[in-house]
């Protein structure tokens, strides 16, 4: 396994082995022991799993208060995916990073707590998966706009498919409330 730094301080790139041979591949996604020695020392509570078509676009969402660290990864298809840094008082509020992730290249993304995170469906069908460090807790969950100015993503989609709450979801600088660093 290997593990990259991102332009995001805390947010990490994770590349699992892959062994291959006739008959298909095998993965591992979460191993505790290994993933503690990288640095990552985590519990998780909940997984999920959510399908979307190609140019559906999810978030950026968060929770707060009960902030929660996700291990994303795309399952099926693949996905833009991307962690803006919501802390107020980080160095970095109001950043992104975003990767690829794919069935075909196997990575996954480290978001800790206070990061927002969404993503876009680059294929007919795109499966996410990830692991969470707290329940989801529906008065807790918060939303940033997906194409706010002011962070300025890049996305590959120019058209998303949005949910109401993600197209009436307000800019970073009047979300509240948000973590702080």
């Amino acid at each position: 396994m290997r593990v990259s730094e991102t332009s995001l301080s805390g947010v990490l790139l994770i590349e699992p082995a892959v062994f291959t041979d006739s008959r298909g591949y095998f993965v591992e996604t979460w191993h505790a022991e290994r993933f503690r020695a990288a640095g990552l020392d985590l519990q998780f509570v909940q997984d999920n799993q959510s399908r979307s078509l190609r140019g559906v676009l999810r978030g950026l969402h968060y929770q707060e208060p009960k902030p929660q660290g996700k291990l994303v990864r795309c399952s099926r298809g693949a996905l833009f995916d991307v962690a803006v840094d919501v802390r107020v008082g980080s160095p970095q509020f109001g950043r992104w990073f975003g990767a690829e992730l794919s069935e075909e290249n196997h990575r996954m993304l480290w978001i800790p707590s206070g990061f927002a995170h969404g993503f876009c469906a680059l294929s007919d069908v795109a499966d996410l998966a990830y692991k969470c460090t707290a329940f989801y807790d529906a008065a807790a969950d918060r939303a940033v706009a997906w194409n706010d100015p002011e962070i300025g993503i890049v996305w590959p989609v120019a058209s998303p498919v949005l949910s109401a709450k993600d197209a009436a979801a307000p800019r970073l600088r009047d979300a509240v409330p948000l973590p702080r660093f």
